[in-house]
């Protein structure tokens, strides 16, 4: 088997000129010379990167960015922050905090006065533990729980109806007050309906 050297391949290899070279690529690496090799590592390390620091390459997009270790991207969205819902358990619903709580309010209230409503899935299931927690604090039974219900529920005599009414109708049951029924999506925007039901 022949065996190739440097000088040979170097002989394959076309010729350029050193001031082709230059004018084709006004930012190339800067040659390290011998004096400067014979030199202490760091001291050649340190010419290198002030060598580099005006330097800029071309990125994918035909953009030219400056060789930074540590580049400043702003995002240019109006300082808006977007994350994904890691360990998040509530539903937005589409509204700002108080929004949420007012319809989740007024969705339980009516559900305690007409034992049944149709709603959109993801609002049922929102709201079902709140219901639930209502019947709960029913069951309880002290003037505490009767408050803390009142705070919640919008009607109050609705609220001693219910916990007149609650003890007796849910004592075998210990949670699980609601029931989720499917039903056709809505004809306008095609959302997931649904009727929720007091067992």
């Amino acid at each position: 088997m022949a065996a190739f050297s440097m000088a040979s391949l170097q002989c394959a290899l076309p010729r350029v000129s050193l001031s082709q070279s230059a004018a084709a690529s006004p930012a190339r690496k800067p040659v390290v010379s011998a004096a400067m090799s014979a030199a202490s590592p760091a001291a050649a390390s340190s010419r290198l990167s002030s060598s580099y620091s005006g330097l800029r390459r071309d990125s994918f997009v035909g953009q030219s960015a400056d060789l930074s270790p540590l580049p400043s991207i702003l995002p240019s969205n109006g300082s808006r922050v977007f994350a994904m819902r890691h360990g998040r358990r509530i539903a937005r619903l589409g509204r700002p905090a108080d929004q949420r709580k007012a319809l989740l309010r007024g969705l339980t209230t009516e559900l305690l006065r007409h034992g049944r409503i149709k709603t959109t899935a993801a609002r049922a299931k929102a709201m079902r533990k709140f219901v639930d927690h209502m019947i709960t604090l029913a069951k309880g039974g002290s003037l505490h729980e009767r408050r803390q219900a009142l705070a919640f529920v919008y009607d109050k005599t609705l609220v001693h109806a219910i916990f007149s009414d609650a003890p007796e109708r849910y004592a075998e049951r210990e949670g699980g007050y609601t029931r989720i029924i499917r039903t056709m999506p809505r004809r306008g925007d095609n959302a997931p309906m649904c009727f929720i039901e007091l067992v």
